[in-house]
């Protein structure tokens, strides 16, 4: 199974792509996101490129081997990005760190910055309760402060404003340290020239950068938490494997014949030794031994899974209770653990649609608050201080002690102050980190917790999607139903015994592998019956099967296949083949040569949640609707367990057909909801075309590889219940996408203008710098801390 493949075919003219993905540092913000989406465009052989701030990866698209991910790296981190391109074994993922590791030593980092402001900010802000301690309130004092601040806490913040400056992509760093140089050089004119009667405010750069780096720790904190689900599914990959060197002898589990080795250098066949309380190493087939295992950390089922001889056991599932001896299946890349991790990582990288206003914006985010905050300094230092001539900023410290003088902070604000602190302002209250950590964040947290509950989300546009879906359509055999169908009546017309009839159904089902044939089987084995050699063998999907058997051509299938054979049915037939369908049974007509021998009924029991969770879904305002390659009769009596009507069933549909019965529905064809938003649920091979034919394909993980691969939503528990789960989960995150991004285009939108003075003239409020950096601050803390809130969800599942 392949749940995220590297390459992706595509029709025979077109070239094969594969996706590289990078480990993108230095990103600050959404307009750090753009700059590295626009230089990575740049190379000709890009065909799409996707940026997670959250996660700082870049995927990349081209055609297979025309792009070099090294080159790529190498150019960006020439324009200030570091990079490296990720690869399943380079050495230079080896000696990265985890993600926990570096998420700590981040913080680690970002406290003694924070530490060191805060100090500068008391000392800074003590001058303003008393003159107890002369030096508190000398001006001089305070303009070290505001040097040591932008030296020590505040000089990655300018560094990295500068080179955003120079590479042409100006950040929220550039724009912070803009803001913070200005009012320092302002404040030191006023220092060095007193003559200008200007106000000296020290204390806004120090207050800036220090309500800068609180958001920033309390972000940090909260993106750290937000990725926490994601950290606890890298660590369930187990490090060390037990191999058994020479498993034809007896000593399987307890013996000398035992080597430890990596994990990840297991091959496909090897034996391997599980002790209780280990991680199982790979994927593989219990060989020796019976155990229960703890499969929650694939499935979210806390309740351990018995296993014996011939059972299948997944990569970092824990051995239990017993020691056991399995032989690998799937080892690195192939375990289902790697994929589901690989997916997961992949879908945080995959975009709501509705992001992509916020990109556009947040690409030219730095170059309109630039522009506003310089038409902001020209209108009020040319008309706004001479149309309202009498309004002041207060701001700095009221008594200043300077040397042998005393200076009134606000003497004389003058027309220039006043227009450089609100351009200040403007700069430092926007915001663009706020547009850009909207969408990742939500699913981040979103696919995490999926992830830990069983449920696989793709992507952000999977999200979107499921928002709109107003139809769920249900696949029935192994879907609604259990999968497991049993063999209930045996009809002959002819001078066959139904024991006859039953052995010629199996060889001829001998075959394939349809839950039919396997029900057919079934019966034959119970009843101990000798089953005759079968060849050449053909099947129509959906339709019928035939096989030669002791010379007579023997045919399996519904009744319009068998007329389509030119094999007539009588009426006495039919009507026996009507009167078992009503009671819900699939019947299998059986023909040698030309003539019908007999019907096999064969009835398949509904899942035990299968009633509950479609009501719950009619409860949540969706349409149900059941879709089968089954007679009416058969289906009918299935949708009536369900409480579905007759609107609601699509019978005698083909696997061939089945994504033309969707698009009917998607196109408002054969419904009374026109254009329908459709999801489906299925589980079989028969189903992946319907399942890429509709807006969202949800897989049973019981399915097929090939299921799993096109569907959108994959439920690792094999449980019904779970597609309710996983639309309300997409539902809840795709909200807090919306009020993430409703508070980010909010904030700035109204933080900008109060910022510019627009309340000044009349209401006499505006934002001090420092005010903006704290609102900014705020900005970025309140869209993070609520995408972590969607948490709670868990608890609800």
């Amino acid at each position: 199974m392949q749940l995220v493949p590297e390459t992706q075919l595509t029709p025979e003219n077109a070239p094969i792509t594969e996706k590289i993905i990078l480990d993108v540092g230095g990103m600050k913000c959404a307009g750090c996101v753009k700059a590295v989406e626009r230089q990575l465009n740049q190379h000709p052989e890009v065909k799409n490129v996707c940026v997670n701030l959250a996660t700082e990866v870049a995927v990349v698209e081209t055609k297979v081997g025309t792009v070099d991910a090294d080159a790529l790296a190498q150019a960006l981190t020439a324009t200030g990005f570091p990079t490296q391109p990720r690869t399943a074994h380079s050495q230079a993922n080896k000696n990265k760190l985890d993600p926990e590791t570096k998420q700590r030593q981040e913080m680690q980092a970002a406290f003694r910055q924070l530490l060191i402001a805060f100090v500068l900010l008391l000392f800074s802000g003590i001058g303003h309760f008393g003159n107890t301690i002369p030096i508190l309130n000398n001006i001089w004092f305070h303009c070290g402060l505001a040097t040591l601040a932008l030296l020590i806490p505040g000089r990655p913040i300018i560094n990295d404003g500068w080179l955003g400056w120079r590479r042409g992509a100006p950040n929220m760093n550039t724009l912070v340290s803009l803001g913070t140089l200005t009012a320092y050089t302002a404040s030191l004119v006023a220092l060095l020239f007193p003559q200008m009667g200007w106000e000296c405010f020290f204390d806004e750069p120090v207050m800036m950068l220090g309500f800068i780096l609180l958001g920033r720790t309390l972000e940090k904190q909260a993106r750290g938490k937000a990725a926490l689900a994601f950290r606890e599914l890298l660590a369930l990959q187990p490090q060390t494997a037990r191999l058994i060197v020479n498993p034809e002898t007896e000593k399987l589990i307890a013996g000398a014949n035992i080597i430890e080795m990596p994990a990840e250098q297991v091959r496909v066949g090897e034996w391997l030794q599980v002790l209780p309380g280990d991680k199982i190493p790979v994927d593989g087939e219990v060989r020796f031994g019976q155990t229960t295992v703890d499969e929650s950390m694939l499935t979210g089922e806390s309740v351990p899974i018995v296993k014996q001889t011939g059972d299948a056991v997944a990569a970092g599932t824990i051995n239990q209770s017993g020691a056991i001896a399995i032989q690998a299946t799937r080892t690195g890349d192939d375990t289902t653990l790697a994929q589901i991790v690989a997916l997961v990582e992949t879908a945080q990288t995959r975009k709501a649609p509705v992001q992509k206003l916020a990109d556009t914006v947040a690409g030219y985010f730095t170059y309109g608050v630039l522009t506003a905050s310089l038409l902001t300094f020209v209108f009020w230092y040319f008309l706004g201080t001479h149309i309202w001539p009498d309004i002041n900023i207060a701001g700095g410290m009221e008594m200043i002690s300077h040397g042998t003088h005393q200076q009134v902070a606000n003497i004389n604000n003058s027309g220039l102050l006043i227009s450089l602190k609100l351009a200040i302002a403007v700069m430092v209250v926007a915001c663009p980190c706020a547009l850009g950590l909207a969408t990742p964040t939500a699913i981040l947290v979103g696919t995490g917790i999926g992830a830990e509950q069983g449920l696989l989300i793709k992507g952000g546009d999977v999200l979107e999607k499921v928002h709109k879906l107003n139809t769920v359509v249900f696949d029935k055999t192994g879907t609604l139903t259990t999968g497991k169908p049993q063999v209930t009546d045996c009809k002959t017309f002819t001078d066959l015994t139904a024991s006859s009839l039953l052995e010629l159904a199996a060889a001829v089902e001998s075959g394939t592998y349809h839950p039919l044939a396997k029900a057919i089987n079934q019966a034959a084995k119970q009843q101990n019956l000798s089953i005759p050699h079968a060849e050449e063998f053909h099947t129509e999907p959906g339709m019928g099967v035939s096989a030669v058997v002791e010379g007579k051509t023997v045919l399996l299938g519904n009744r319009e296949w068998l007329n389509w054979q030119g094999i007539t049915i009588s009426e006495t037939a039919q009507a026996q083949a009507e009167t078992l369908a009503a009671t819900g049974k699939t019947v299998i007509n059986v023909a040698i040569g030309d003539t019908l021998a007999g019907l096999i009924a064969v009835t398949d029991t509904l899942r035990s949640d299968a009633k509950a969770t479609v009501d719950k879904l009619h409860q949540m305002g969706l349409r149900v609707i059941l879709l089968s390659g089954d007679r009416l009769e058969a289906v009918n009596a299935i949708a009536q367990q369900l409480g579905l009507d007759s609107n609601d069933i699509m019978s005698g549909i083909p696997p061939a057909k089945k994504a033309s019965a969707i698009q009917s529905l998607q196109n408002g064809e054969t419904t009374i909801t026109p254009q329908s938003i459709v999801a489906m649920v299925g589980d079989g091979i028969n189903d992946a075309p319907a399942l890429s034919q509709a807006d969202v394909g949800i897989a049973l993980h019981s399915g097929t590889d090939v299921a799993m691969e096109t569907a959108e939503i994959i439920l690792m528990r094999d449980c019904l219940s779970d597609v309710v789960q996983s639309i309300q989960l997409s539902r809840v995150t795709f909200r807090k996408i919306r009020q993430n991004l409703f508070w980010a285009f909010a904030y700035n939108t109204i933080g900008i203008p109060l910022a510019a003075g627009v309340l000044l003239p009349h209401f006499h409020f505006v934002l001090s710098p420092s005010s903006a950096a704290a609102l900014m601050a705020f900005s970025s803390v309140s869209v993070v801390t609520n995408s972590v809130l969607l948490r709670s969800f868990t608890h609800r599942l």
